[in-house]
């Protein structure tokens, strides 16, 4: 999120970016040896026929390249989409018969693994904003989701596979020399908007439109790519921030959905710093108690939660200040572990659970190694730097959270979920450090008011949530089921943001909604325990 971090979630088998060891070229694919799918409207396989419908065409072509080796390319059907930047019928068209300048998205098909799969696909939303859904393509087939259905994987506006790619290098590189820095300081919040500035001067040079990197635009190219593909009906799986885009994709295109699934729900009726405080207090106290819970984690560490509080108050007032070494960084890295970056690590370090008690103890009896390494482990990993399409971060950030949020409002959430937590921390959320500084630096005018509507919707729908998020409020699973008339929302225990990651409960109950969308199978939470806690000597 801006240049701090982003809402994405990588699979459990490398780690989220803000923890230790977080986790090319173009690849022809041979169509002719797929076999022919029902539902594309056409005799062949999904995705291998050019077409054009209004002012977007699909054309089959090489699959993208990709951030990191994805041997299951090899496999896929893949193309691009072309659309209008902006939509619009004011100007004149250009040779494509599009308005104005178009973009490019990469386009990834992954065959079902069913002889004869189900006619209706799924596509994958993918978190962020700003990653890129074809380099998720691995979680997805870790959990069985392509066992009875085509997956469909397109590189939202601005991400790396797409044209224009609005990554920015120098937010990334910024975030992680910025663990040196005390993390609320006035002259930290400075360099923060300069390297937002920079990246600004980036994508203007690339000639995007910034006001265009949004979910209403992102919405229609969806609804483009469904219809181009010749797609009559399709099912929606969107994780984190792609919960988000989901819920305005049914919103504002429901037609042609059969079915949408949502894990790590981010709603974006109240997307932004408050809900994030949110989040933060109820995945962290979702790991507390499992460790009071748990015999020999609460004798060893008894007062978890308090001692974790207390410690971000002190930390806050008085950092401190440590080095450690990072396996791909050749000199030591300098940390300052603060009461924000505290809170800042316990926010990942959920995907991690079984260490959290002892490395809070640890960091309690004054040794803050563990929890140094881990925040610059995942700061200076090189799949954090580069991969995230910033220029989309802002466009969503800057039109359709902060024009309708205040920072008033932010201080006030985190008051609400912290209320010993010092007021220098609260304006200032888990993941969206600076934010209304930097959208100020980015400059879009506000998306409309409505893109901040509640989905009201008959279509079926899983909500999934997480016990231990602390990313995305467990609650916020509940909150959207209100007004979806056909919902399930589901909370996997002793698991954090997105649990289809990393919970095979989690995948089974997917498989089973999309297969009968009004009948999940969640029988499987009975049987689920919580991770045993590491106990120091």
């Amino acid at each position: 999120m801006s240049p701090s971090t982003t809402l994405s979630r990588r699979p459990a088998r490398r780690l989220p970016a803000t923890l230790a060891g977080a986790t090319a070229g173009a690849l022809v694919v041979g169509l002719a040896a797929m076999p022919a799918h029902a539902g594309s409207g056409t005799d062949g396989p999904i995705g291998t026929v050019a077409r054009t419908v209004g002012d977007a065409r699909f054309e089959p072509g090489p699959c993208p390249r990709t951030a990191d080796p994805i041997p299951d390319l090899a496999r896929a059907r893949c193309g691009t989409l072309t659309v209008p930047e902006k939509r619009s019928t004011a100007r004149p068209k250009n040779p494509w018969g599009h308005h104005g300048r178009t973009i490019t998205l990469a386009v990834a098909i992954m065959p079902a693994e069913r002889s004869s799969p189900a006619p209706d696909p799924i596509v994958w939303f993918a978190g962020g904003p700003g990653d890129d859904a074809v380099s998720e393509i691995p979680m997805a087939l870790a959990g069985d989701l392509n066992r009875d259905r085509d997956v469909i994987f397109m590189s939202q506006r601005g991400t790396y596979s797409a044209d224009p790619e609005l990554t920015c290098p120098n937010i990334d590189q910024f975030n992680a020399r910025a663990l040196g820095l005390v993390s609320n300081a006035p002259s930290t919040g400075r360099l923060h908007v300069e390297a937002t500035r920079t990246c600004r001067g980036r994508v203007d040079a690339e000639g995007a439109d910034r006001s265009t990197y949004n979910d209403i635009e992102s919405s229609a190219d969806y609804d483009a790519l469904r219809k181009t593909l010749g797609v009559k009906k399709w099912n929606v799986f969107g994780i984190s921030y792609g919960t988000h885009l989901a819920l305005n994709y049914m919103r504002l295109h429901p037609k042609g959905i059969r079915s949408v699934g949502i894990d790590g729900v981010l709603p974006p009726s109240i997307a932004g710093g408050a809900v994030t405080w949110k989040a933060a207090r109820e995945g962290f106290d979702g790991l507390f108690k499992a460790c009071e819970e748990q015999p020999a984690c609460n004798t060893r560490y008894p007062n978890l939660k308090a001692t974790f509080l207390r410690l971000v108050s002190e930390l806050e007032a008085d950092p401190v200040t440590t080095t450690v070494t990072v396996p791909v960084h050749p000199e030591p890295v300098k940390v300052v572990l603060d009461g924000s970056n505290l809170v800042t690590w316990l926010t990942s370090a959920t995907h991690v659970a079984a260490g959290v008690p002892r490395s809070i103890d640890e960091l309690a009896h004054g040794n803050p190694q563990r929890i140094a390494e881990q925040l610059a482990g995942g700061k200076y990993s090189p799949q954090a730097i580069g991969r995230v399409a910033h220029g989309l971060v802002y466009g969503v950030f800057c039109s359709q959270w902060t024009p309708y949020e205040s920072r008033a409002d932010i201080i006030r959430g985190g008051r609400r979920a912290f209320p010993s937590f010092p007021r220098s921390m609260l304006a200032n959320a888990p993941q969206l450090a600076w934010l209304h500084d930097d959208c100020r630096a980015w400059d879009v005018p506000p998306a409309p008011r409505s893109v901040r509507d509640v989905t009201r919707s008959d279509i079926p729908t899983l909500a999934l949530s997480g016990g231990f998020d602390a990313q995305t409020a467990p609650s916020n699973g509940a909150y959207v089921a209100r007004t979806l008339r056909r919902s399930t929302a589901v909370t996997v225990p002793y698991v954090a943001h997105v649990v289809f990651a990393d919970s095979r409960c989690a995948q089974t109950i997917t498989t089973s909604f999309f297969a009968r969308p009004t009948a999940p199978d969640t029988s499987c939470l009975a049987g689920l325990q919580p991770p045993q806690f590491e106990i120091a000597p």
